[in-house]
């Protein structure tokens, strides 16, 4: 048995993800046309986050397996983590941590209602001391104090900052750092730098949603 396999996480995050698909965030009043303006500006996208604030917005059962496969296997011990929500995410990679022994996950959320609920579902998972959830804008919570190395990236926050974020975060990733983007086919800009030749990145789009980048040098 494994941490995330094992009371009182497995049933946790099962009841977690059915909660959450019972619970999706209905844009029928909103023209697609502007949802698409907000995914992709980086000074409005705070007014779609705080529109969804009541909403879970999980990475998938597949995406919280695959995490916790690749920060088990990478013998990661330094996670950092953008967008916490309600922290389903940040359970895989916390259980993770436990599993290889202890470690430091840093996430954040600009939320702080969901701040609250992603802190009682890690006190519920017995994981809280494992996870320092840092509470406001990520450009702003991740520009300081940061380990000087990191061993895994979760990108899961608004997409329109991907590239910002991960230049914040890219001096401390160490050669083989692993960071996993959620839905980034909305940050087109993202992609381009992930996937540049000689851009110091090996990546690869893998299964629905994600793309996977391994940091060369």
């Amino acid at each position: 048995m494994t941490t995330l396999t094992a009371a009182p996480l497995a049933a946790l995050l099962d009841r977690l993800f059915t909660e959450a698909e019972a619970n999706r965030p209905d844009f029928s009043d909103v023209p697609e046309a502007e949802i698409t303006r907000l995914m992709h500006s980086k000074t409005d996208y705070l007014a779609l986050y705080t529109r969804l604030k009541d909403f879970p917005l999980p990475v998938s059962r597949e995406t919280g397996r695959l995490l916790y496969l690749l920060a088990r296997s990478s013998r990661a011990t330094c996670i950092v983590e953008f967008g916490t929500s309600f922290g389903l995410s940040t359970l895989h990679l916390a259980a993770a941590l436990r599993d290889n022994g202890g470690g430091h996950l840093i996430s954040s959320e600009f939320e702080p209602s969901k701040v609250q609920r992603a802190r009682e579902h890690l006190s519920a998972g017995g994981l809280s001391d494992l996870v320092d959830i840092r509470v406001g804008d990520a450009l702003q919570t991740l520009a300081h104090d940061l380990p000087e190395r990191i061993d895994l990236v979760l990108l899961d926050g608004a997409k329109a900052l991907y590239p910002q974020i991960l230049g914040l975060l890219e001096s401390r990733l160490k050669p083989g750092a692993l960071i996993v983007a959620d839905n980034a086919d909305h940050s087109p800009e993202y992609l381009e730098k992930v996937r540049a030749a000689n851009g110091g990145y090996l990546s690869l789009p893998f299964a629905e949603d994600v793309e996977l980048s391994m940091r060369l040098a």
